[in-house]
């Protein structure tokens, strides 16, 4: 989901984790968990405990959630940092601690709001990349869930997603859902991701003057 700063992204993520009650209507959807834009580790936790946490809360016991964790540190790319603290770690590497905390939870349906939002350009492409790469593993252990990702960047809407959904500002509501039907990993320079960002970015420009 993409759309100007107000018009209710962030909000709508918190109504499908069930952290906001609708005024009015109900939402469907799968057991969901939010990811925000800020990591939350806990300072006084290493960083395979802050992944491990979810489980823990779960009645998991610590030596099994922390293998479970360690398995996921080393896949993505996190191996060798299971002791560090949360000061210890980069901005980038925080956030993979905080996205294997998200997928240990065992939601089917992931809400990420803004999860790169917080990162200078360089890393913020880097974690792209490496989010790409991340959901499209295999896991068999905890299957693999849904996204729905909130963002401000069109560009990184068009590179991650297979549908976008270009919200008006407040009161918001969808004005323009767009299918993204190129395969991954995609470059940048493709023009027809290209064609798509335009599309985006024509609908948002669009909806602000409607």
């Amino acid at each position: 989901m993409v759309g100007p700063s107000g018009c209710g992204k962030s909000t709508l993520l918190e109504l499908i984790c069930g952290l906001q009650r609708p005024d009015v209507g109900t939402i469907e959807c799968a057991p969901a968990v939010l990811m925000p834009q800020r990591d939350l580790l806990l300072p006084w936790l290493n960083a395979v405990d802050n992944a491990a946490l979810a489980l823990r809360i779960a009645h998991v016991p610590r030596a099994q959630a922390r293998e479970r964790a360690r398995r996921l540190f080393t896949e993505l790319g996190l191996a060798g940092f299971e002791r560090a603290r949360p000061y210890e770690l980069s901005g980038g590497m925080r956030q993979r601690v905080a996205f294997v905390r998200t997928l240990l939870s065992g939601k089917q349906l992931l809400c990420l709001d803004e999860p790169f939002g917080a990162l200078d350009a360089i890393t913020r492409s880097q974690m792209q990349t490496w989010l790409t790469d991340a959901l499209r593993c295999d896991r068999s252990e905890i299957g693999q869930p849904t996204i729905v990702l909130v963002t401000h960047d069109v560009e990184e809407a068009v590179v991650l997603a297979d549908r976008v959904a270009v919200l008006s500002p407040r009161p918001g509501h969808v004005v323009t859902m767009l299918s993204i039907d190129l395969p991954h990993p995609r470059t940048r320079t493709d023009p027809a991701l290209l064609a798509l960002r335009e599309r985006a970015m024509s609908a948002l420009g669009q909806a602000r003057l409607a």
